[in-house]
């Protein structure tokens, strides 16, 4: 808007000055006129003067007629006296008052015109600073400076290259500042990935070590070294496997194939996963829901979620406990609610159970902080939302798939 404004004020400066020195000019012609009938009349007023006083025979009414004949037989009497009435002027006071017009007139056309340049000048002086800015911020830019102030409310050609800029601008210090935020959480994500792994490796050296250095350990404390490390070991692939899929869906490189499942195929496939673990707790799961309830989802994948989220409520459940799962749905979307009864989480916990690496308070020794993430995840990526409510009589996971 800034610079329509400013056209707009050159265009009427530019009408102002013509319409002054257009009046001015209608002034100096009427002037002109004026003053070239003034002393025609009044030569003529003299010669009549003269016509009366010596010749007093001619009346008034002769004379006029005289002065109104249109016949042109004066010419070749006055070239007689060295006057050429195509370039002479009969009254030489006339000829002065043309020089002096002459000149009046070709001054003012001269001005007009050197204000009008200026005016020109000026304006473009205007448009080179504008484009002196924009050459500038495009600099800037070449030095990843995106902190610019560039005026996007003008509507002239220079001003619709401002804003183009301005987008250019904006997208570049986004795509910068995804950048940097994508090498701090890489970074943070190696230091958790180191830290997670550098707890079971050492474990595992120390182990092995004693088992090397030992060969007559006692044949229980050696089974129970085994042990010890084939859980870590354990452990280790699943956070290979775990960040692996995550990165793979970070990278945008997954595919699902979605088609209509129904949750009941889901839960089931998820609990023979967790089978095992819930045998060794002796935890007895509730399941209740509608069979005919379905989900537009990539089945593998829901599976792999929710399978980490019961596995989650395993390991949190206390030993001859009981998880309940139901799902249903409705018009707007289906659901499942998994409900363990353990400790629960912790209040400050709560909010931060879904992130990566994270470990509450009440979590496991063995927990590496991953399964929730991935689940959030892949829940979120077939239109899902993931929810979880505790409190000391437990933890309720809430999971909703929206209809497409």
């Amino acid at each position: 808007m800034k610079n329509k404004i400013k056209l707009k004020r050159y265009l009427i400066k530019t009408m102002i000055v013509s319409l002054c020195l257009l009046f001015l000019f209608l002034i100096i012609n009427v002037y002109e006129y004026h003053t070239y009938t003034k002393n025609f009349n009044n030569k003529i007023g003299a010669i009549v003067s003269i016509l009366l006083k010596e010749y007093p025979a001619i009346n008034e009414n002769q004379i006029i007629k005289i002065l109104n004949n249109d016949e042109n037989n004066a010419t070749e009497l006055l070239e007689k006296y060295g006057i050429d009435m195509d370039n002479n002027s009969i009254i030489k006071s006339n000829d002065k008052e043309y020089h002096k017009f002459l000149i009046i007139n070709i001054s003012s056309m001269l001005l007009t015109i050197i204000l009008l340049v200026l005016i020109f000048l000026n304006y473009n002086k205007d448009k080179d600073n504008d484009i002196k800015n924009i050459t500038k911020c495009i600099e800037e830019i070449n030095k990843k400076n995106y902190e610019l102030n560039i005026d996007s409310m003008s509507e002239d050609e220079l001003s619709i290259l401002k804003n183009e800029i301005y987008k250019t601008t904006v997208m570049l210090k986004e795509a910068a500042d995804n950048s940097n935020m994508d090498k701090i959480n890489l970074k943070k994500s190696l230091e958790d990935i180191s830290h997670q792994l550098k707890t079971p490796l050492t474990s595992i050296l120390v182990m092995l070590d004693n088992l090397i250095d030992d060969p007559d350990m006692d044949k229980e404390i050696r089974e129970d070294f085994i042990r010890d490390i084939k859980r870590n070991i354990t452990n280790i692939n699943f956070l290979v496997q775990s960040i692996l899929k995550l990165s793979k869906f970070d990278a945008n490189t997954i595919k699902f194939i979605k088609e209509k499942k129904l949750l009941k195929d889901i839960i089931n496939e998820a609990i023979k996963n967790v089978s095992t673990l819930c045998d060794l707790k002796n935890i007895e799961l509730n399941i209740k829901g509608d069979n005919n309830a379905k989900i537009t989802c990539d089945f593998m994948w829901q599976v792999e979620a929710i399978t980490n989220i019961i596995k989650n409520c395993v390991e949190h459940s206390s030993i001859n406990s009981k998880i309940d799962i139901f799902y249903e749905q409705n018009n707007a979307y289906s659901v499942i609610t998994i409900k363990d009864y353990g400790d629960g989480i912790d209040e400050n916990d709560i909010s931060h159970i879904f992130e990566r690496f994270y470990k509450g308070k009440n979590s496991s020794l063995d927990s590496i902080g991953i399964g929730l993430a991935l689940s959030k995840t892949i829940i979120e990526n077939d239109n899902g939302v993931v929810g979880v409510e505790s409190d000391e009589t437990g933890t309720k996971f809430i999971i909703k798939y929206f209809s497409l």
